[in-house]
């Protein structure tokens, strides 16, 4: 069943400010949607009725009833899912250890093994694979990169001030995948955009259908980033990397096994890793 965030993620980049609206307050509650009548979700954007049904027949939808019953039935799982924040006084950890918990589970949600399978395939038949972020999404990108460029070759990290030169190669054959959350970095959404309009294949690890990645992607996956402090959570993105890694590895089966073989051969002789042995008490 596909999702009203995977409905309005093609279209987010045509979406006028009062659909975006609508898009917003359907995507934070999709019980308003659901179970609503047009004029209840009109008045709670603050909208009129007949922009409601316009945002629908956007959606590719004859009207708003078609729309709500493909909502409807893919929303029983979402709505048995309670918060599990706890409130407390200021100055706890409390709080910032559920919100983490909270979106870690989420990933796990969110990527299951059909949209795992979605962002794998890209990425394992690509020529070359491009990994593009913004800062605060850095730590998911090199997780992508360390453990991609171990089970397949041609996998670059892009940094931002060798952009140009770097994706001046990437073709139709390729795949980029494009790691950024809300505030988007500037080059990493512009990058994107051009490369997608060369017609190279644009995986998008984001924050939802409403990001400007979304309308890029071919397919893209939606994460929970709860805030840490001053700075958002680096968790949610290293663990979607993780998973993303696995599932490309079991799509190239033999040819990540034949490379992961051989790194272990060059690393031991090369003497890559430290053999370390404790000293016994009578070397002290």
């Amino acid at each position: 069943m596909v999702s009203i965030e995977d409905l309005i993620a093609p279209v987010s980049d045509r979406l006028t400010p009062t659909e975006r609206r609508i898009a917003e307050a359907v995507t934070n509650d999709p019980s308003l949607l659901a179970f609503g009548t047009v004029t209840d979700l009109a008045g709670r954007v603050g909208t009129s009725p007949p922009s409601i049904v316009r945002f629908a027949s956007k959606l590719g939808f004859d009207g708003f009833k078609d729309l709500q019953h493909q909502v409807r039935n893919g929303l029983s799982e979402r709505l048995i899912r309670p918060s599990l924040r706890i409130r407390r006084p200021q100055g706890s950890i409390a709080p910032i250890r559920h919100a983490i918990a909270d979106a870690v589970e989420a990933v796990f949600d969110t990527l299951d093994e059909a949209r795992l399978t979605s962002l794998a395939i890209p990425i394992a038949e690509a020529r070359s694979v491009w990994i593009l972020s913004g800062e605060t999404s850095r730590a998911g990108a090199h997780a992508l990169h360390s453990g991609l460029s171990m089970i397949r070759p041609q996998v670059t990290l892009v940094e931002e001030h060798t952009t140009g030169r770097d994706l001046s190669g990437a073709g139709e054959e390729d795949t980029v995948v494009v790691f950024d959350f809300e505030r988007y970095r500037r080059n990493s959404i512009t990058a994107a955009r051009t490369l997608a309009d060369l017609g190279v294949t644009i995986v998008a690890i984001t924050d939802g259908p409403l990001s400007p990645l979304a309308s890029l992607a071919q397919t893209w996956c939606g994460l929970t980033i709860p805030a840490v402090g001053p700075f958002d959570s680096s968790a949610p993105a290293v663990i979607a990397a993780e998973l993303i890694v696995a599932q490309v590895a079991r799509r190239l089966g033999d040819d990540a096994r034949e490379r992961i073989d051989k790194l272990e051969a060059l690393w031991e002789a090369t003497g890559t890793f430290l053999t370390y042995r404790p000293r016994s008490n009578d070397q002290r």
